[in-house]
């Protein structure tokens, strides 16, 4: 979920990120079979790839409470997976239950985790493969090298995202400097959350990307969440930290 920098000083609640990686490359899903995506249908008829999101086992799948919040029956979510490409290949597999945290607040984003469950298994493959999910007691320092992966925008507000899948390395953004720029635009940042960024901007998930992994050495310590705009310096990308959520994940999963 983004906020347009243009109307940010009017909004005082979090808007989510919509649909491409600011700042990456191309890549294949052989390189993050942990990915997969999740397709949407208003009308339960034409799908297409709304948010990002890991697999955690062969059934169920992690991703944003904001991707799936107050967004109608669960015939209206398919997940893909093994595929390079946000709208086509791979195996699509129908949702048979929403899982949003209970503590999820959609005015800040707060607790912004969710797990679909899958009506079919996922047969694992080189391109199908469950996530590694980060403990409770991991903890990534400032400054670490930290990957993003998506389908979503290449820059704010294009609201086209990207067929095939798109990596970027960005790097973890100290806490208490991420909340003080938040709090310029009175945006909550707390311990729920981590950020990730690049000094001068220009790296970033974008619209399209959220529920997204966020990688630290292969493990998954974030799930794309919010930003104010794509790609700046000042406004990082915020997450929601999987350690904070390792047990809800474990007995949901």
């Amino acid at each position: 979920m983004r906020i347009l920098a243009i109307f940010a000083l009017c909004i005082a609640a979090v808007a989510a990120r919509g649909n491409r990686i600011v700042g990456g490359s191309v890549t294949t899903i052989g390189n993050y079979p942990t990915i997969a995506a999740m397709l949407y249908s208003p009308n339960a008829v034409t799908f297409w790839q709304d948010c990002g999101g890991t697999i955690l086992n062969n059934r169920a799948w992690l991703t944003a409470a904001h991707c799936t919040f107050n967004r109608g029956a669960v015939n209206r979510f398919r997940i893909r997976v093994g595929s390079t490409w946000a709208n086509s290949g791979g195996v699509v597999h129908n949702v048979n239950q929403n899982i949003i945290h209970p503590q999820f607040n959609p005015n800040n984003l707060n607790n912004d985790v969710a797990i679909l469950r899958s009506a079919t298994t996922f047969s694992f493959n080189n391109n199908v493969r469950a996530g590694s999910i980060a403990g409770p007691n991991y903890n990534v320092a400032d400054n670490q090298v930290v990957w993003a992966a998506g389908w979503g925008d290449t820059f704010s507000g294009s609201n086209q995202g990207s067929e095939q899948l798109r990596h970027v390395q960005m790097v973890i953004i100290n806490q208490n400097t991420c909340r003080n720029n938040y709090a310029t635009r009175g945006i909550l940042v707390n311990e729920n959350m981590i950020c990730a960024g690049w000094p001068s901007g220009g790296r970033d998930q974008c619209q399209g990307d959220s529920g997204g992994p966020l990688y630290h050495n292969g493990v998954v310590v974030g799930i794309s969440s919010f930003g104010v705009g794509c790609g700046q310096a000042f406004f990082p990308g915020v997450s929601a930290r999987v350690s904070r959520y390792s047990s809800w994940i474990g007995s949901n999963a």
